[in-house]
């Protein structure tokens, strides 16, 4: 229940900060991620351990795999 309630806080935030053109990397405080290595390269050329480090770098826009 507790991880649900976290899950859906951090979607909500995720949502609300989508931008089309943006990609400014900006570190949400209390993000809260799982330590699961899916890595994903940034709009910012920067590759994160998973879509939800990506995502509490305010960083909607990426793409599978690590950055080259």
């Amino acid at each position: 229940m507790k991880y649900s309630l976290i899950l859906s806080i951090f979607a909500v935030i995720l949502i609300s900060s989508c931008t089309d053109d943006d990609c400014n990397p900006e570190l949400i405080e209390d993000c809260i991620c799982t330590a699961e290595y899916d890595p994903v390269c940034g709009c910012d050329n920067v590759t994160y351990s998973n879509a939800c480090n990506a995502g509490c770098n305010s960083i909607t826009d990426y793409r599978e795999g690590e950055c080259e």
